[in-house]
């Protein structure tokens, strides 16, 4: 979690352009495709590059949220999950963290996105969104802070769900991911600045069950995210002012909602690790450490016993970096990371043993600015 800037900021983006190896080393059939948000102040965009299965030209196209992002400069949003994809791929969802409302694309081919429709969330800035089969939630940080659900129809428009609307533990909690249980059952919230865990139970049409507030056993709470056997990997900062302090954290969710640690507190030896990505396989997971500009990674058992790849640090990028965001693409092949100082997404080839290989870099990103969220096919 990096210091946020406020200022309006009027964003003009450049494309960038792929380093001459990117995907070629790990053998890919795919056409990858990575989605970034500028989060502009004036005019909020989904930026897309892809890069064809013969390694030939790359792409990039951009296309209007129609809403306004909060502008600032490094980390303006502090949370994860702003810029996310349902399950199927087939849809985008963006927060207008400036005018208070989300947007829906429809996914096609070759990196084109159509806007499909735009709510407003009923709080005045929504910063991550958490998706499960037809519904939508989203993470409202203003004021004490918001949980508002959202169905969705295959075209993407979106409709509120009557009563599925929950708030935050405390005013000012600082809301920074949500998550949704692989079963559907449960939605749960970190709160960094309560360092608090709140879990939500989801019924049957979409409602919300009264909040389940948990001190969490880690300091430095940020985000969380749901593996595919259903235990939930948390990212934490560590004690304030304390260096390479972060952990990485897994806790089973019982029936009542109720967290129960699996491993606790691994060290990732790094500072503000503030980002985890799981692959769609369940077998790693990956944090961002980003006040030290390096990956950790972490192997992940069918009970979700963390253990750490190697000797934890498998990727080291270039001091001042703040590689913030992560995410892993569909196929499982490579983990891109948002590196917000430098202006820049890092694509790394996932090795079978969970190490990294490096691809390069997609370059012409605006330096220190406040693009937030990232998300990949």
């Amino acid at each position: 979690m990096m210091k946020a800037g406020r200022g309006i900021l009027a964003l003009t983006l450049g494309f960038g352009t792929f380093a001459p190896a990117m995907f070629a080393a790990a053998g890919s059939t795919v056409n990858p495709t990575v989605f970034v948000m500028t989060n502009a102040a004036d005019r909020n965009e989904v930026v897309v590059y892809t890069r064809e299965r013969d390694g030939g030209s790359s792409e990039a196209n951009r296309f209007s949220t129609d809403g306004r992002g909060s502008g600032g400069t490094n980390d303006p949003l502090q949370s994860q999950g702003s810029l996310t994809l349902n399950s199927e791929h087939t849809l985008l969802f963006a927060v207008n963290a400036g005018s208070g409302t989300l947007a829906s694309f429809r996914v096609r081919g070759k990196g084109e996105l159509a806007l499909v429709d735009k709510v407003p969330t009923g709080g005045s800035e929504p910063l991550a969104v958490a998706t499960f089969k037809n519904r939508v939630y989203v993470l409202d940080g203003a004021g004490q802070g918001t949980v508002v659900g959202f169905s969705v129809d295959e075209a993407g428009r979106l409709h509120a769900i009557t009563d599925a609307s929950a708030f935050l533990s405390a005013t000012s909690a600082g809301g920074s991911s949500i998550s949704i249980t692989p079963d559907g059952q449960f939605l749960v919230v970190t709160e960094r600045l309560t360092n608090d865990i709140d879990t939500f139970r989801i019924f049957s049409d979409g409602t919300l069950g009264p909040i389940n507030t948990i001190a969490s056993p880690v300091p430095g709470v940020f985000s969380a995210r749901f593996d595919p056997q259903g235990q939930l990997i948390l990212s934490a900062t560590g004690p304030a002012g304390a260096a390479n302090a972060s952990t990485i954290s897994s806790f089973s969710v019982k029936s009542n909602g109720a967290l129960t640690a699996v491993t606790e507190s691994l060290p990732t030896f790094g500072n503000a690790n503030c980002w985890n990505a799981v692959t769609p396989d369940g077998k790693f997971a990956y944090v961002s450490n980003a006040g030290s500009s390096t990956i950790s990674a972490f192997s992940i058992s069918k009970t979700g016993v963390l253990k750490p790849v190697g000797s934890t640090v498998v990727a080291t990028q270039p001091e001042g970096t703040t590689n913030l965001d992560i995410t892993v693409s569909g196929d499982g092949k490579y983990l891109y990371t948002l590196d917000s100082m430098v202006g820049s997404v890092s694509v790394f080839a996932i090795n079978a043993d969970g190490t990294l290989t490096s691809q390069g870099e997609i370059s012409g990103l605006p330096k220190n600015v406040g693009f937030n969220g990232i998300a990949a096919l």
